[in-house]
């Protein structure tokens, strides 16, 4: 099931329309409760919650009262609580109260390696980096302790994901109700995130821009059946290489070979290359000599020069779906009407410096606004690449992926991004389907490639095959088959 992150004033709005349960408190004691839950669950990891040292740092405003009262728990249950109250005058009064009552005490520093720190400085309404005084707690923290975010680490925006400096780096953050943008956008700063149950429903009046991620569950890849052939399964050509690069037409081609059960073409000078390395392919030197396709891959170390741009206006003024990517991109930014306003399906896969260049302007710190403002703008489908990865069509609904770590940060990974991404096209997926589950699993691959090593974008592709057939049997509610050694 698909996961949708909403923006802080979603939350505020379905916080709102609980009516009593926000009035009378029923909503702070419940994710009170909620946090000291998952950290007794992180404590009994390693012992359990008796005698055991939490630390609390309070800002002011209900975010603090959470921790306070999630501390206050703490400490009936035999935990050593101690807070630091970054603004004393403007505690949440009821927490401090229930805090000290449970036998919590107010300090000015907490005491040296405690077991958990609860980050209660600011919430969803928090701007900015941290205070000074915040930014000296968190800094004077050893490795061995566990950092909860209540709802989201301080020092990180609620509906950006920004990471200012300085910022709350959380090991595990307890939210509520929804999960945040925040969650998706900034996943790194957030580590595990759990999302508690407070009894808030869906906000009466959603954001323009939808931000979801879909479950691993929901990538639907193309599986051959019966009356299937190589036609049927999807035709894709690519366009991509030169004498220079003939890397980029390789990885790219292989990717689409790996990707679908169909037919792959290829167009261009290094054919011979790409031939001899994945001999199914059937290629040309020529646009005129290509044989039909169902989608087209322009743009991965094709050039930019008058006859690359020929080729990739020919590609465009045709009614089938295309990917444009790397010099198709920069092609396209000296002529945004090659693309603007196209009826066939276009995915456009840019980078961060080659959006600066399609828009004119650097990303920025909104990243889902900027990938969805282009999208609707050109009428196209916009992937904007990066660890978190942002897929938007022109309807302002944006699929965010988190690639869980960044292998795939490496020359030539672009390249073979481009090739599934244009063979799940030519299989009949729409262009954000295509992205986001192209996405998904290039990360997952570079993941099996790396087992924490740096790789290549050949590594890459030869672990692609073990990703999509992961995928391809979770969906089906099987266990993926267990590698036997001679195939590990």
């Amino acid at each position: 099931m698909s996961t949708r992150y909403l923006t802080a004033d979603e939350v505020c709005d379905a916080e709102r329309a609980s009516g009593d349960l926000l009035a009378n408190g029923t909503l702070m004691r419940r994710a009170a409760h909620g946090v000291a839950q998952a950290v007794v669950g992180e404590l009994n990891r390693t012992g359990g919650c008796y005698g055991r040292t939490v630390g609390v740092v309070v800002g002011a405003g209900d975010n603090g009262g959470d921790a306070l009262f999630a501390a206050a728990e703490l400490a009936r249950r035999g935990a050593a609580a101690h807070a630091v109250l970054l603004a004393p005058d403007k505690a949440h009064p009821a927490g401090l109260r229930a805090f000290r009552s449970a036998g919590g005490r107010v300090v000015d520093s907490l005491p040296g390696h405690p077991d958990v720190v609860i980050d209660g400085v600011v919430g969803i309404g928090g701007r900015g980096p941290l205070r000074p005084a915040a930014a000296a707690v968190f800094a004077g923290l050893g490795a061995e302790t566990t950092v909860v975010a209540v709802d989201l680490p301080s020092g990180v925006d609620a509906d950006t994901g920004e990471v200012h400096d300085p910022s709350v780096r959380a090991d595990l953050t307890v939210t509520f109700g929804f999960p945040r943008r925040a969650h998706l956008l900034a996943a790194p700063r957030c580590g595990r995130v759990i999302v508690v149950d407070i009894g808030i429903g869906d906000p009466t009046e959603p954001a323009a821009q939808q931000l979801i991620s879909y479950s691993d569950e929901e990538i639907d890849w193309p599986v051959p059946g019966p009356a299937d052939d190589k036609y049927t399964q999807g035709v894709v050509g690519v366009v991509a290489g030169s004498h220079r690069y003939p890397g980029a037409a390789i990885l790219a081609s292989g990717a689409a070979v790996a990707a679908t059960s169909g037919m792959t073409r290829y167009v261009g000078s290094a054919h011979a290359e790409v031939v001899s390395h994945f001999p199914e392919v059937i290629a040309a030197p020529d646009l005129a000599d290509a044989g039909r396709v169902q989608a087209w891959v322009a743009g991965p170390g094709m050039g930019t020069d008058a006859a690359a741009t020929a080729t990739l206006r020919t590609v465009l003024d045709s009614d089938l779906p295309v990917l444009v990517d790397a010099d198709a991109l920069t092609i396209v930014s000296t002529d945004p009407a090659l693309v603007d306003g196209r009826r066939a399906p276009t995915l456009l896969t840019p980078h961060a410096g080659e959006f600066a260049r399609l828009t004119g302007t650097e990303v920025g710190a909104d990243r889902v606004s900027a990938v969805a403002d282009l999208a609707a703008r050109w009428g196209v489908t916009v992937l904007l690449k990066g660890r978190i990865t942002l897929i938007a069509d022109p309807s302002g609904r944006v699929v965010g992926n988190d690639a869980g770590a960044s292998w795939a940060a490496t020359a030539g990974a672009g390249d073979v991004l481009a090739g599934i991404a244009g063979s799940l096209l030519a299989a009949g997926r729409s262009p954000q389907e295509a992205g986001a589950a192209a996405a998904r699993v290039h990360a997952h691959a570079a993941l099996l490639a790396s087992r924490g090593a740096p790789i290549g974008a050949s590594a890459l592709l030869a672990a692609l095959r073990p990703a999509i057939r992961e995928f391809a049997t979770r969906r089906a509610g099987a266990e993926p088959p267990t590698p036997s050694r001679a195939s590990s």
